[in-house]
């Protein structure tokens, strides 16, 4: 749905709401005569809570799930996600092949600029299996022409000719998909990669519609790859590594492990687009982050040192020691004039105790900096043809003691690295600061602070097991407290799942879901600085930000979104469904049309928490000019925006 038919009226409520300069705090409504506030959650609020804590947000039959197990018992079982089947997520997720790639196997299937350009140059050889070396053909190819093209620009074609360059070029690309669905399906990638370049450039180019329909689901996963690397290489491995994302939050019954491994990817954040990240993220976040995100904190602190997806974002693979071999110092001679710094990258350094560990108020120095880049020089990247994994370079390590928060770190190559992790690993500050970072997500946007001393307390007793400073936190007085209910506004990426998983919709295109966390402001995988995506209300809560999720909320269930579909039907049954004997039916019942399907939706969706004056904007809304049109006579549209505007309103987006 466009945007300029969304209702102002829900616009405005939804800004009064949760935009925290529109009402002087953080996402709280100000309602008149609000009831007393309840001294404590009920058995069904409990379990509503750990599912819009823990998870993604609760799909149909979550709620009644967690109350027969028991709100207990489920969280021990999301704590042990090892022993929670989930079949279904990897059967959507086996499809995508470079999620179990190395990223030097993902960089030879699916090469990049560097490498199309070091074979055009004779610099790097063909790889042997003849599809992989077609489609290096066809790439480098068209970085030849490109070059020409630059050098020498061709003659511009007008309006005409370029049209019939194009027909002429589609008429080309069905006659040659006509001819590869008339082979053996196990014979077409193998007869494409054989077709002269021109022609395996037209069908790269101009593989249209109905035949791109017929053809393309016919290959193997590995041979849609390949289809689709003859265009964007590189666009293969970071698509796959997006969509992985929302089927995982989507489907996946591991939620907690999903919700603690997005939480820690953005503590320790890496960007996606810095060169050969496109190629270290997916194990990164295999590697270092996954296995970890419920383990132990030193674990995953070295994992994350030792993975070349940290080492490269944040430079230590290319940091030198000023007086190391490789800067030309003999061992026992000391550096040259002016050669203090020379060679050393203090980012890694800088990032590790003020993000990663200690907090920005930690109590190093300047100096703590500099001494922990100099314990880290040697912590680089093997060579592309030796493996492209983690080594240590005794050649580039800085030699001599290192003093790091007032404790001598005698030389010792790459232990001193493991020491300062180490010592890291174990401080108080260390402990308070992830504390307060995990109240935030699973509490409030400003923790109780009696709360993240008691988890720090944990962190530190338990040497930083992560789930054991969970407990102390899913136990704790403060996370059940109704004055923190409904009260985390959820990011982009939690709104989008949620919607999702509350509506039941299926997803046969999960890139439309990347595409709509694009326009959210929260591109998967892409925040530049190292701080990561924030939890924080006010980072995301403005006019525009709801606009776009406003759009979101109605495109998912009028049809608007591509491959993922909506039954609004099946929302309205749930709210029959959810209805109780004793609650308001005779509102339902007399109400009728439209009303009662309001009813039913926000029973649904809502569980009965909607507010009164959010109630009203929705009925209201429905009845605005710019919605009538668009919905007359359509009732499977009409009752798709009374889902979308449910979607769309305050209590929906928060947690």
């Amino acid at each position: 749905m466009r945007a300029h038919i969304i209702p102002a009226l829900l616009l405005g409520l939804l800004t009064l709401a949760l935009v925290p300069s529109a009402v002087g705090q953080t996402h709280h409504r100000k309602e008149s005569k609000a009831p007393p506030k309840p001294v404590a959650l009920t058995a069904q609020e409990r379990a509503l809570h750990v599912l819009q804590r823990l998870t993604f947000g609760p799909r149909p039959g979550d709620l009644e799930a967690v109350m027969a197990t028991g709100v207990e018992s489920w969280i021990e079982q999301q704590l042990n996600p090892a022993q929670i089947p989930d079949a279904t997520l990897e059967g959507r997720l086996g499809p995508l092949r470079t999620l179990r790639l190395s990223p030097r196997e993902a960089a030879q299937s699916f090469p990049s600029a560097q490498m199309i350009r070091e074979a055009a140059e004779g610099k790097r050889a063909y790889p042997l299996d003849p599809v992989q070396f077609g489609l290096w053909e066809v790439l480098v190819d068209k970085y030849n022409e490109q070059q020409r093209n630059n050098a020498s620009p061709p003659p511009a074609l007008d309006d005409a000719a370029r049209k019939a360059l194009d027909q002429a070029s589609r008429d080309a690309g069905r006659r040659l998909t006509e001819m590869l669905l008339g082979l053996p399906k196990p014979n077409r990638m193998t007869a494409l990669m054989k077709l002269p370049l021109s022609d395996r450039r037209v069908l790269a180019q101009f593989l249209l519609g109905d035949l791109r329909d017929k053809l393309l689901p016919d290959f193997t996963p590995a041979e849609r790859e390949t289809y689709l690397a003859l265009n964007n290489p590189t666009g293969v491995v970071i698509g796959e590594l997006q969509q992985a994302k929302v089927l995982r939050v989507v489907y996946g019954e591991r939620q907690l492990e999903e919700v603690m491994t997005d939480f820690w990817f953005n503590h320790f954040n890496i960007f996606l687009n810095k060169d050969s990240d496109q190629y270290f993220v997916t194990s990164y976040e295999r590697e270092a982050i996954r296995p970890h995100a419920l383990g132990n904190f030193r674990d995953m602190l070295v994992a994350v040192a030792k993975s070349p997806a940290m080492l490269f974002y944040l430079d230590n693979a290319a940091s030198m020691g000023p007086s190391s071999q490789a800067a030309g110092v003999k061992p026992g001679q000391p550096p040259p004039a002016g050669a203090a710094s020379r060679g050393l990258n203090e980012n890694y350094g800088r990032e590790l105790m003020e993000l990663h560990t200690l907090g920005v108020d930690g109590g190093y120095t300047q100096n703590d900096v500099t001494q922990v880049a100099r314990v880290f020089t040697g912590w680089t990247i093997q060579p592309f043809d030796q493996g492209w994994g983690f080594v240590f370079d005794p050649r580039r390590h800085d030699p001599g003691p290192k003093t790091v928060l007032g404790k001598t770190i005698q030389e010792s190559g790459m232990n001193e690295g493991l020491q300062v992790l180490d010592m890291l690993a174990h401080s108080p500050a260390t402990a308070s600061f992830i504390s307060g970072k995990l109240a935030r997500r699973f509490v409030a946007d400003e923790p109780p602070q009696a709360l993240v001393a008691a988890m720090a307390e944990t962190f530190l007793s338990t040497n930083g097991d992560i789930k054991a400073v969970l407990r102390t936190l899913f136990n704790s007085k403060e996370f059940w407290s109704p004055v923190y209910y409904r009260k985390k506004v959820k990011t982009p990426l939690e709104f989008v799942a949620s919607a999702v998983r509350a509506t039941g919709a299926q997803v046969q295109n999960p890139g439309a879901l990347v595409q709509a966390l694009n326009k959210m402001g929260m591109p998967l995988y892409q925040m530049q600085p190292p701080t990561g995506y924030s939890t924080r209300a006010e980072v995301w809560m403005n006019s525009d930000a709801l606009l776009e999720r406003l759009n979101f909320a109605i495109g998912l269930t009028t049809g608007g979104l591509g491959g993922v579909n909506c039954d609004p039907l099946r929302v309205l049954a749930l709210g029959l469904m959810a209805r109780s004997p004793r609650e308001d039916v005779v509102r339902v019942n007399t109400s009728g049309g439209t009303d009662a399907a309001v009813t039913l939706v926000e029973d649904a969706l809502i569980g009965g928490a909607l507010s009164q004056q959010s109630d009203s904007a929705i009925r209201k809304s429905l009845a605005d000019p710019k919605i009538a049109s668009h919905t007359l006579d359509d009732p499977g549209k009409l009752l798709g925006t009374v889902v979308g505007l449910a979607l769309g309103s305050p209590e929906f987006q928060e947690r």
